[in-house]
């Protein structure tokens, strides 16, 4: 419960609202996401413990907005990515990170 209540003041988000839109918008096509049923692609990196790395993406110094940024605009952070622009909103972006957040 501390974890989660960390991540919703980190981010201004809501974690309850996160898995639907972690399959509306393909993330579990990709992911593997502790919680979200179906997620079990091992393409992009796993999701749990993202609030542990150092790192978002590789290059980004791990951040509630920098999270945000990446998950709603990837390719302004790294044109190269293979991780889609998926017209996620700003909204959304800050109820899935707060969900990441509150992983193990």
């Amino acid at each position: 419960m501390e974890r989660r209540s960390a991540a919703i003041a980190l981010t201004g988000g809501d974690p309850a609202q996160a898995p639907p839109l972690l399959t509306r918008y393909g993330c579990r096509g990709c992911h593997i996401v502790p919680g979200v049923p179906g997620a079990d692609r091992r393409v992009g990196p796993p999701l749990g413990g993202i609030g542990d790395r150092v790192y978002i993406a590789g290059v980004l110094p791990n951040s509630p907005e920098n999270l945000i940024r990446w998950i709603e605009h990837p390719h302004d952070v790294d044109p190269q990515t293979a991780m889609p622009e998926t017209g996620i909103s700003a909204a959304e972006a800050r109820h899935v990170a707060a969900y990441l957040y509150s992983l193990e």
